[in-house]
């Protein structure tokens, strides 16, 4: 597996509040390791670009820093969601890769 691409599985959780997001928070081992090495290509808040796989879907995204889990948060599209059927708490296993 290329050096930039990490295999990974979460558990989708919704934002608190109104919004209907949803997000995957990557391991605290795995963001500490893409902070060191890609960091420092960080974009607006902090932001890293991504290319994310789940299951047969494969798209364009960022990842985000979260002071709270000390690590990055996916954003999960609702189209993603949709496509490949899953729900709240579910867990995913997804392929992230760096751009």
């Amino acid at each position: 597996m290329p050096k930039n691409t990490y295999k990974m599985r979460s558990k989708v959780w919704p934002y608190p509040g109104m919004a209907a997001w949803r997000f995957l928070t990557l391991s605290k081992k795995q963001g500490q390791e893409i902070k060191k090495k890609f960091g420092k290509y960080a974009r607006g808040w902090g932001s890293l670009p991504v290319s994310v796989a789940i299951g047969t879907t494969v798209w364009n995204t960022s990842i985000f820093p979260d002071k709270k889990s000390g690590s990055y948060v996916l954003p999960l599209k609702a189209k993603i969601r949709k496509i490949e059927n899953i729900s709240d708490h579910s867990t995913v296993s997804f392929i992230l890769t760096l751009r």
